[in-house]
């Protein structure tokens, strides 16, 4: 990579999120050193924690504009991560501010200040899901209401708002990374991480459906090979392996020395298991851990088709999930005599 796109202005939106954050690890670590980054006011900065100081942070929310045109002077690239991710319908208005209106902000002001590509960060929720249950590529025809979450609507309407600005003259491109796994949030916050969590607490019940499942690490990596390439207009579904709810579980239960959930989740567990959730989130004021959303949609079977991903770049190749489970549950058991202190998975 030459000096002069090293030094390129780069800005990432949601630079303390999770894929965000890992972004910026990367970036970091591949020499890129003129990097800005979004975050609002009180973010926790536990996963940036030991680059902070060589990142310039720009305080600001993408529904901001006058704050996110600041953010965007000088720019010439923008990742584009920024989301609020939920399955709770009482955050949908929330979603479509952010998720939607956000990206739209984005897109604006990308194309008001002359970036030269935007990649954006989307989700396989944003894909359509076949009524006949057959494998989903990027090509499958998105169907309203049909297995459909909040959440995976305001996504897909996001990409929508990605689509146009491309029509106006930007130049993008769209990924769709599955259930991303990786170190980060133990607790608390939506995540991969949280499983590894409430498995150790004792989780008694699985899921019967399947869906992919892709190392973050990966993710950022094709993210950064896709933005220094010449793509633009091409979405790519971001997934390692499709593997069953029960398959993944049972792996994070052994590398953390713990019983696996034994009890099938049927139909009439699930629908008890997210009003009994719902009931103590309004107790309590927590997040519910299982929403109608989540208890519904994990029942689905759902297969992903990976090669367009994988055809893209010569040398691309996805981590084992198993390989990124026990590397997760290393540093999980280490965070657990840290009263569960947030961590990132190394680079290789």
């Amino acid at each position: 990579m030459s000096k002069e796109l090293h030094d390129q202005k780069i800005l990432v939106t949601g630079g303390t999120g999770f894929i965000g954050a890992y972004l910026l690890h990367y970036l970091l670590q591949q020499g890129y050193s003129n990097l800005r980054a979004i975050k609002r006011p009180g973010s926790p900065m536990d996963l940036v924690s030991t680059i902070a100081s060589r990142i310039e942070w720009v305080e600001a929310d993408v529904r901001d504009v006058p704050d996110l045109a600041v953010a965007m002077e000088g720019v010439r690239k923008v990742y584009h991560a920024a989301a609020v991710v939920s399955f709770d319908g009482a955050d949908a208005q929330v979603m479509r501010q952010v998720n939607v209106g956000g990206t739209a902000n984005v897109v604006n002001l990308a194309l008001d200040a002359g970036v030269e590509k935007l990649l954006h960060v989307s989700s396989i929720a944003a894909l359509g899901s076949p009524k006949d249950s057959g494998v989903i590529s990027e090509e499958t025809k998105w169907e309203p209401g049909h297995r459909s979450t909040h959440y995976g609507l305001t996504k897909h309407l996001a990409e929508m708002e990605v689509w146009r600005g491309k029509a106006e003259g930007l130049r993008a491109a769209v990924v769709n990374p599955a259930n991303v796994l990786g170190s980060g949030f133990w607790r608390g916050r939506t995540s991969t991480g949280k499983l590894f969590h409430t498995i150790w607490q004792g989780l008694k019940f699985y899921p019967p459906g399947s869906t992919g499942w892709v190392d973050v690490r990966d993710v950022v990596q094709f993210m950064v090979r896709l933005m220094e390439s010449d793509i633009e207009g091409e979405r790519y579904i971001l997934s390692a392996e499709n593997r069953p709810f029960k398959w993944v579980f049972d792996r994070i239960a052994e590398a953390i020395n713990k019983p696996a959930p034994s009890v099938r989740a049927n139909a009439f567990l699930r629908e008890m298991a997210w009003r009994a959730s719902w009931l103590q989130s309004k107790l309590t004021g927590a997040t519910p851990l299982i929403t109608k959303e989540t208890a519904r949609s994990s029942a689905s079977a759902k297969q992903y088709d990976n090669s367009k991903s994988l055809s893209a770049f010569q040398d691309f190749q996805y981590t084992p999930i198993e390989k990124t489970i026990g590397e997760m549950a290393e540093q999980f058991l280490e965070a657990v005599e840290k009263d569960f202190e947030p961590g990132v998975l190394p680079f290789r």
